[in-house]
């Protein structure tokens, strides 16, 4: 339930994506920012690629907006609008969250984070374990960097876009050499097996993964938040697999957003 109380004084939080129907930023964190005494709403933009700059660019001189959170499509272009990003931003070449400062926009990727936090949580960690992850967009990006980091001892990516897997491949050898490599669609043998793409949003969309391979040793994650559960996931569990569903990154990464938004400079939210 929203406790904000809607007046002149209430600031304004976008979340800028298209599409935008899946989202679980406007009540969950307008909940915690008045729990934190933050007379902040949260609201959901939807805005197409071709708008992307023109509506962020508006936002900048909106005295009332602190801030803009970011999600499919725009991640990648939101670098681009940043005076400045975090290292693991610059790493996964995309930002999910961006807080006006004087210099301009700052921008953070909590992705990584968020995803290896909420599998922590349900007490799994990938320390020493294989794993694949499907999808190397910006999401992809900053939770291979978070495998990697967190001591995987082996990553497989797969994306359709073997270009966009390649690079991917190339910039993580040189931080972790040795331990990433091209994966594909089966997930066999792998400990963690993690989807990072949009698929299972749609109906009609394919699986990230050939279910029938997986085994219940396996750990599954998927980053959809809508349908709440995504067919990945439902047939993980049906094969009696551990899971961890787009609502469990979203939870786990939440607090993450709301201190990088209040943070010093974020024009006192």
């Amino acid at each position: 339930m929203l406790s904000v109380q809607l007046s002149g004084e209430t600031k304004l939080l976008p979340v800028v994506g298209d599409p935008i129907e899946q989202v679980l930023s406007p009540t969950a964190l307008t909940a915690l920012l008045a729990q934190r005494g933050k007379n902040v709403l949260v609201v959901p933009f939807h805005v197409p690629a071709s708008e992307f700059r023109k509506s962020i660019g508006a936002c900048e001189g909106v005295r009332n907006v602190p801030g803009v959170l970011v999600t499919i499509p725009h991640k990648r272009a939101a670098l681009g609008l940043c005076a400045d990003v975090t290292e693991r931003a610059r790493f996964a070449g995309s930002v999910n969250v961006m807080r006006k400062e004087a210099r301009g926009w700052f921008g953070d990727n909590t992705d990584g984070c968020g995803y290896m936090d909420g599998i922590a949580r349900l007490g799994f960690t990938v320390e020493g374990k294989s794993a694949l992850l499907v999808g190397c967009g910006g999401a992809g990006s900053a939770i291979a960097f978070e495998i990697l980091r967190r001591g995987a001892a082996r990553l497989a990516l797969h994306d359709v876009d073997a270009g966009r897997r390649d690079a991917l491949i190339e910039r993580l050898s040189a931080a972790f050499p040795g331990r990433v490599y091209e994966g594909s669609e089966d997930p066999t043998g792998y400990d963690f097996v993690a989807n990072a793409t949009p698929m299972g949003m749609d109906p009609a969309d394919p699986l990230p993964v050939v279910v029938e391979n997986l085994t219940a040793s396996q750990f599954v994650a998927c980053a959809v938040t809508k349908p709440a559960v995504p067919p990945l996931i439902a047939a993980a569990r049906q094969r009696g697999c551990a899971t961890m569903t787009g609502a469990g990154m979203f939870q786990a990464q939440a607090e993450i957003l709301i201190d990088f938004l209040l943070a010093q400079g974020s024009a006192n939210a």
